[in-house]
């Protein structure tokens, strides 16, 4: 496993939380303009923040391993790293990195040649919580721990340790010289965070020492208690910390779903929780209600929640039956009748809770990309890629999702950095805008024709196949790895023809045909909203790419391995069966080419939480049925999303996000790089998952990487990323949207966007003095 593989996998599965922590690339101008949306913090100045008080954040789960370098680290673990240990370098607003004053004086390339030299002068008062000063020796075994040279440490992320020579104590204790064999543009992002020697000075120590304990720590708050019974994990103020002294007594990490979370809220266990749409909208009702502008439902039912749906037939019927002469059916229905009456009243009152929280928002450094398989197929050609992709109105998908959050809803322009960072530009120029003229063109010349031959065997169903498959044999739903496959562009059997009904009737909800089967909750009225945040996807992607890392080797593109099995199961010597009879179609108002429709198989999770994406989905299905392509839409458990079809290339087309960094020379090339044949004939992809990739954007990131005029290494990144937008491989839509429940009277808190929490100042607003408030 190489080492630029495995920073780019724990980079990606540590989650979008830990990217403050542990990313950035050089101070600065405006290069990379205004980010896409600001931080929502409700920043207040120290003095107007109390002393004390306890903040209970909520958190996806209890990290696996407090070692943030470790393959099942999570993004739990980084915010409690980013909380306890140093982290040299931390984002600002704008996701650009500077260095953190309460470890660094200063830190900086003092030689470039015969090789480069980075000097880190560190703060004299910069101690660790035995009493010991932070110093060359733990740089020292971070780097021997992180290096890949020593097999015994069990790692995730080491790209950039590996490039070191040497480290040594400078003219004084307090500072730290290190020098590279090789140069490397990306230095700052090293050592953060930076555990004491007691943790990497040995494999034992590395390996599982810190998995549950950290004890020794060097950050405003200290590790406290980890309960696992509750789900809480305590962070108390360091005693021993020479910064501003944290405002909050502690910070407890609490693990709650993001199902449960507006509950949870609701009920005071929590005081700061991200949420999905379903909860923004829950609180913003409450909001509504607690205004007086909220009205009643049909005949005086509420006007949300689980009674909203209930009609006065469906009452009258209901309250016949709980009294009728069926003793039964009489005592069913007052069961039920209690359960709904319990669930209204339980609603309501979480609804009262509700009504002071406020929801921050802002973009998550992380965008949702559209990605095709250059592997195989019909996506193996070019034209037909950038045909997709110029139909594309990535506008109108960036409004879907975004504006009605109240969001700014551009479409990201780059695939290596976002809004605000120095490196990012938008090449989408390299590519194209929307043009269906241009797209028509592309897949005319790469051979597609509406209306051609389609042969398929003698037998071959005919009819609908726009219905959801199944034999009623194998268990669908959630979970199961068989959640429907819906066909775009072949739902009414007329070879083409007819391209109204399920696309007007998606278009007219805003909802994919796929998601309107589903089953409402409370009653239908209450359902979750169709444009939501993947979060909790989010968490499952990150899970899978972990589990590939602890694996420690390449990805292999089995979509090749699986034709070679195929090939060898055949038996030349039993004979084949004689081929079946051909029957002869045309594709109507479908593109055929060589006896088949251009058909492609879009695979999207099928999960809570990923509606955004299935919406998203559809509506790109809909505008590909416009230019006479298929779409066989997929759903799939969410566990086997990125290990069975993503990872393994058993998709035509895909959406799914990748979190943003400050050091794309260093993390983007795995994402990008072309795909390698093994010996076995499989593809060795990194992450790739496109598996589409040039030996230029390659080289351009290999000089990017070692070039040290920090100007020209970014402008060798965007040459890349207009490479990387002209080969059509994926396509950035939109960053994804952060939406955070608060707590009345917190401050400092919410939603971050690109800049990383500064967990000292965070707390709670003073209260407000009587003269004060006179005036």
């Amino acid at each position: 496993m190489s080492q630029r593989r495995r920073r780019s996998l724990a980079l990606l599965t540590s989650g979008v939380l830990a990217l403050p922590l542990l990313t950035g690339c050089g101070a600065g101008d405006d290069e990379g303009g205004p980010a896409a949306a600001g931080q929502d913090i409700a920043t207040t100045t120290r003095d107007k923040v109390a002393d004390g008080g306890v903040l209970r954040w909520a958190v996806d789960a209890l990290p696996e391993t407090l070692n943030a370098f470790q393959a099942d680290a999570d993004a739990t673990t980084s915010r409690i790293a980013g909380a306890v240990l140093p982290q040299l370098f931390v984002l600002d607003a704008k996701g650009r990195p500077v260095a953190n004053p309460d470890y660094l004086e200063k830190a900086e390339v003092i030689e470039r040649e015969p090789k480069q030299v980075v000097l880190y002068k560190l703060n004299q008062q910069a101690v660790w919580s035995d009493g010991r000063e932070i110093g060359a020796p733990d740089f020292v075994a971070q780097w021997r721990a992180l290096n890949g040279k020593d097999s015994a440490y069990w790692t995730a992320r080491n790209a950039g340790y590996e490039r070191i020579e040497k480290i040594e104590k400078g003219k004084t204790d307090l500072e730290v010289r290190v020098t590279f064999a090789k140069p490397y543009a990306d230095w700052r992002s090293l050592f953060s965070p930076l555990y004491p020697k007691q943790v990497t000075g040995t494999p034992d120590a590395f390996n599982e020492g810190a998995r549950g304990a950290l004890k020794v720590t060097a950050g405003p708050f200290a590790l406290g208690a980890i309960d696992k019974k509750t789900g809480t994990v305590a962070l108390t103020r360091n005693p021993r910390w020479w910064g501003r002294q944290a405002k909050l007594d502690t910070l407890v990490l609490t693990a709650v779903p993001r199902a449960e979370r507006p509950a949870a809220l609701a009920a005071g266990k929590l005081d700061l929780a991200e949420i999905d749409r379903s909860g923004a909208d829950r609180i913003a009702l409450a909001r509504r209600d607690a205004s007086g502008k909220g009205g009643a439902g049909a005949g005086g039912a509420p006007a949300h929640g689980p009674g909203a749906a209930m009609t006065p037939a469906q009452a009258t019927l209901s309250w016949a039956n709980a009294f009728g002469t069926d003793e039964e059916k009489a005592e069913q229905e007052k069961e039920a009748r209690t359960k709904h009456t319990e669930s209204v009243k339980r609603y309501a009152d979480e609804q009262k809770a509700l009504r002071s929280f406020k929801v921050r928002k802002s973009l998550e450094p992380a965008y949702t990309q559209l990605a095709m398989n250059g592997s195989s197929g019909p996506l193996a050609d070019e034209r037909v890629r950038r045909a997709v992709a110029r139909a594309l109105d990535r506008q109108a998908l960036a409004d879907l999702v975004l504006k009605p959050l109240g969001l700014p809803a551009k479409p990201v322009g780059s695939h290596v950095a976002l809004a605000g960072q120095q490196a990012y530009a938008d090449n989408s120029d390299a590519l194209g805008g929307q043009d269906a003229k241009a797209a028509q063109a592309l897949l005319a010349d790469a051979g597609w024709r509406r209306g051609g031959k389609i042969t398929e065997p003698a037998g071959a169903k005919a009819g609908p196949e726009s219905a959801p498959q199944d034999d009623g044999k194998t268990p669908a739903g959630p979970g199961t790895g068989n959640d429907g496959l819906y066909i775009v562009g072949q739902d009414d059997g007329a070879n083409g023809d007819g391209a109204g009904t399920a696309e007007e009737r998606a278009a007219e909800t805003g909802a994919g045909a796929a998601d309107t089967a589903a089953s409402p909750v409370d009653g239908g009225r209450d359902r979750v909203s169709p444009v939501l945040a993947p979060a909790p996807f989010g968490a499952q992607q990150q899970a899978s790419l972990l589990a590939q890392a602890a694996m420690a080797r390449p990805v292999v593109d089995d979509a090749k391995r699986s034709a070679a099995r195929d090939g060898d199961a055949a038996d030349p010597v039993k004979g084949s069966p004689a081929p079946a009879k051909q029957a002869t179609r045309t594709s109507g108002n479908m593109l055929a080419k060589d006896g088949k429709a251009l058909t492609l198989r879009f695979v999207l999770p099928a999960g809570p939480g990923s509606e955004s994406l299935r919406t998203v989905g559809e509506r790109i299905s809909q505008t590909l049925r416009k230019l006479g392509v298929n779409t066989e839409t997929t759903k799939v458990a969410d566990d086997s999303f990125f290990k069975d079809h993503i990872a393994s290339g058993q998709y035509d087309l895909a959406l799914y996000s990748w979190p943003a960094t400050a050091f794309p020379a260093t993390d983007a090339r795995p994402i990008f790089a072309k795909p390698e044949p093994a010996a076995d004939g499989s593809l060795l992809v990194e992450q790739n998952y496109t598996r589409v990739g040039t030996d230029h954007i390659d080289q351009l990131f290999d000089q990017a990487l070692g070039e040290l005029d920090e100007a020209q290494s970014r402008e060798l990144v965007r040459k890349a990323d207009a490479r990387i937008w002209a080969a059509a491989g994926s396509i950035p839509l939109f960053q994804r949207p952060e939406l955070v429940a608060v707590k009345p009277g917190l401050v400092n808190a919410g939603a971050f966007g690109l800049g990383a929490p500064r967990y000292q100042d965070i707390g709670w607003k003073k209260a407000q003095a009587a003269k004060d408030k006179k005036k």
